[in-house]
């Protein structure tokens, strides 16, 4: 495709400037990839264009699915209801560990749906009775413009809107990205400098950073997810100071999820989590006082319950992502107790 035909077919991006050099340089995220005519960003779907930039996914999708909103995972917003899920291509980390590495890393644009316009998304979503659409299989943040043109779409036509994303990304668009988002789950991958920079390509201040203006800032509901990968960031020492700067600067009505990791990409060497690693991280979260604590991509009873805050009696009570009872009054509320549950029920 010729320059003029791509720059006929894209759409234009946000959170850019010319450098003095001629080079365009992306303002999304903290890789501040700086840009020939021409040339693609290390997320490889935003591209510089005749001294502008263009993302290359606006209104073209890598599949759709509807899932149970639990398989996010959100466990305190809408539990039990459906959402439609879909993605693009690209991402703009580069984690070895990833397990959707055939559609964050895809440079197949070939393989990505036409026509997925955010009116025909948001239709789709009325259509099948679902309560919300995520934005997911890839991260977000890659696709921010089109992320929110369906959000706002969505919106009008009463459907909720879900971030999954690794949450690295500049101020500015941080602030418009998340301001049209109902929900989110936000991956804290680690809680060490050097795990993000070693397999991740980049830093964690501007994880952080997100998890606090989502959390202090907007109306959005947070959850929080960390892959447990053995010898990597599942010491106890790790998981203390993760689980306590989740308490003090979050608070300890965020629901935090931990994962098994399964070897996948660029870690096929590494053993998956086991059980009872998991566990352990679950326990060492909730003396560090987080009421919700959850695991996932493992059978366990207790971690994917939510108990009472007050009373700690089971509340919601799941196997897998299905919802086997809901005991949650209409107001949030424990019908024992009456202590409130922190969430968008």
């Amino acid at each position: 495709m010729t320059s003029v035909a791509a720059a006929q077919a894209a759409f234009p991006a946000r959170w850019w400037h010319v450098l003095d050099n001629g080079r365009v340089q992306c303002d999304l995220c903290p890789r501040d990839c700086q840009l020939a005519d021409g040339q693609r960003g290390a997320c490889f779907v935003r591209q510089a264009l005749g001294h502008a930039m263009v993302l290359t996914t606006w209104g073209r999708s890598s599949g759709f699915c509807i899932d149970p909103i639990e398989k996010k995972p959100l466990y305190h917003f809408f539990p039990g209801s459906g959402v439609l899920s879909f993605g693009t291509a690209g991402c703009n980390l580069t984690c070895k560990f990833c397990q959707n590495a055939d559609i964050s890393r895809s440079r197949d644009m070939d393989r990505l749906l036409e026509n997925a316009t955010p009116e025909a998304i948001a239709k789709a979503a009325r259509t099948k009775g679902v309560r919300s659409v995520a934005f997911t299989y890839n991260d977000p943040v890659v696709f921010a413009e089109y992320a929110m043109d369906t959000a706002e779409m969505c919106r009008a036509f009463g459907i909720a809107n879900v971030a999954v994303t690794a949450g690295y990304l500049h101020t500015a668009p941080r602030q418009a990205f998340f301001a049209q988002m109902d929900a989110a789950n936000i991956d804290l991958k680690s809680f060490s400098e050097s795990f993000y920079r070693q397999l991740c390509g980049a830093h964690l201040a501007p994880v952080l950073e997100t998890l606090l203006h989502v959390r202090h800032e907007t109306a959005c509901w947070l959850e929080i997810t960390t892959l447990l990968i053995p010898g990597c960031n599942d010491s106890d020492r790790e998981i203390s100071q993760l689980s306590a700067w989740i308490t003090r600067e979050l608070g300890v009505d965020v629901p935090l999820h931990f994962s098994a990791f399964h070897p996948a990409w660029k870690m096929r060497e590494t053993p998956p989590t086991s059980p009872a690693s998991l566990q352990r991280a679950r326990r060492i979260a909730l003396d560090a006082g987080l009421r919700h604590v959850y695991l996932g991509n493992v059978a366990d009873r207790d971690g994917s319950t939510t108990f009472c805050p007050g009373c700690h009696i089971p509340l919601i009570e799941r196997r897998g992502y299905d919802v086997l009872r809901n005991d949650l009054r209409e107001d949030a509320r424990c019908p024992h107790c009456q202590s409130a549950v922190a969430g968008r029920f």
